[in-house]
């Protein structure tokens, strides 16, 4: 005859499992926060200076335009005017 096996029932815990800011330490930790704030300011700074270039190159390229281009893009009908 074959013995029946006791399986044994995992035991519950209340317990939250660990996160990794439970297993670094709390130095490290604010280290990590700093460095991951300085990365978003840079990022910041990147796109406002990115930003600036494209309204600089807009402004030199309105003003190089011909007379002729500015008249083209004008919605005012000139012909009015003759």
């Amino acid at each position: 005859m074959k013995k029946k096996q006791k399986r044994q029932q995992p035991v519950k815990k209340d317990e939250k499992p660990a996160t990794l800011g439970d297993l670094l330490n709390q130095d490290i930790m604010q280290k990590l926060k700093a460095q991951q704030q300085e990365l978003k300011e840079e990022e910041e700074k990147k796109k406002q200076a990115d930003l600036q270039r494209k309204k600089e190159e807009q402004r030199l390229k309105e003003k190089n335009k011909s007379f002729e281009e500015l008249l083209s893009e004008s919605d005012i009908d000139w012909k009015k005017f003759k």
